[in-house]
């Protein structure tokens, strides 16, 4: 019977990547039938550690452009389809297994699988900062990477939504001011940058804390009314920190409200709103909206950047601190033990527990 099982290159590309890469590739074990890796200019081991993994390492001269470095991996693949991840990346076993489901019952028609990127979690282990990337991708469709900065994979054509998650791990030796440097090289120049471009340089100057330049170029970014939504409400949520943190609570709210001329409410932004008016000390106000955030429904398959607190045990917790301040303990009971639910290991919420069985005599309850 003739075997069914997709090919796939992995590709990648590292530069100074001795600490993370085994892990990675160890987390693979199985997937690719050929590895190939990029080197844009390693200095310590990385070489050494990926050829007991690929005698497929090709030099590559960076020039500060990640897509040209993307594009050229790509072009050395010579398998069926191409998977792509950074060296402080990793499959669990779990979605290692899954992949390799994937891997031998795929549709040949199948041009994109897209996967869940898990960016951050809580000290519980929980995923809690998510989005959406095209990992898996038809050779012969030669879709091409965009960017120089941030780039991204210009995809078209039948495309599978995948639940088998990639993890950062973190801990790479990515250069924390690269990105800016590499943004601002590129205005010295006189470059016009793209609406994406516009997005990624604000978020660099806000990662950066430099706030008024990145309030700046939000603004620019959002004049323009041009935009991927999902872009349009992070600037939202990011122009409503750097008010914040220049004490600006006024335009903190606007942009905060600012985010519902682009989608209806998400759960983050009505957190947001609960928080301001819970340090306002407005109470009810805070009561309407953190219970609106409890109330909406999650977007499926989103794209964009996820919190995953605010839609889940955030917005109770915090309506157990209103109504606790309200003076309404049944209330604020109810609602810490709807975040137990999600949290039954949290300090805040045990605290809590004992705290609100105390002001209502009861008994410790599991």
């Amino acid at each position: 019977m003739e075997d069914k099982k997709i090919r796939i290159s992995l590709c990648m590309i590292v530069r100074n990547e001795e600490n993370t890469i085994a892990r990675c590739l160890d987390s693979v074990k199985g997937i690719p039938d050929e590895i190939v890796i990029i080197d844009t200019g390693s200095t310590d081991r990385t070489k050494e550690i990926v050829r007991q993994y690929t005698e497929r390492i090709v030099d590559f001269t960076w020039i500060d452009d990640f897509a040209a470095a993307r594009n050229f991996a790509f072009s050395k693949a010579t398998m069926d389809y191409i998977l792509w991840l950074d060296a402080d990346d990793i499959f669990t076993d779990s979605d290692r297994e899954q992949f390799l489901k994937l891997k031998g019952n795929l549709d040949p028609l199948m041009d994109v699988v897209n996967m869940p990127y898990l960016l951050a979690f809580d000290q519980f282990g929980a995923a809690t900062f998510s989005l959406r990337r095209n990992r898996l991708v038809k050779k012969s469709k030669n879709f091409r990477w965009i960017g120089a900065v941030h780039e991204y994979l210009e995809v078209y054509g039948h495309v599978l939504n995948s639940d088998i998650c990639v993890i950062h791990k973190g801990t790479g030796s990515a250069d924390f001011d690269r990105n800016l440097k590499i943004f601002e090289k590129r205005k010295a120049r006189g470059e016009s940058f793209s609406l994406r471009d516009l997005y990624y340089y604000a978020n660099e100057l806000f990662d950066h804390r430099l706030n008024n330049r990145a309030i700046e170029a939000y603004q620019e970014f959002l004049k323009t009314g041009q935009g991927w939504v999902e872009d349009k409400l992070s600037a939202c949520g990011k122009l409503a920190d750097c008010f914040q943190n220049l004490g600006d609570k006024d335009k903190q709210l606007e942009y905060i409200f600012k985010s519902f001329e682009y989608a209806n409410p998400r759960a983050e932004f009505c957190c947001r709103l609960g928080d301001y008016f819970l340090r306002a000390e407005h109470y009810e106000q805070g009561l309407f909206w953190y219970k609106l955030a409890t109330q909406l429904e999650k977007p499926i398959d989103s794209w964009g950047p996820m919190l995953e607190a605010c839609w889940t045990w955030l917005p109770h917790i915090q309506l157990c601190v209103c109504y606790d301040r309200l003076g309404k303990h049944e209330l604020a009971y109810e609602h810490n033990e709807l975040a137990r639910k999600y949290r039954p290991a949290d300090p805040q919420v045990l605290h809590n527990k004992k705290y609100l069985e105390g002001m209502l005599g009861l008994s410790s309850r599991e």
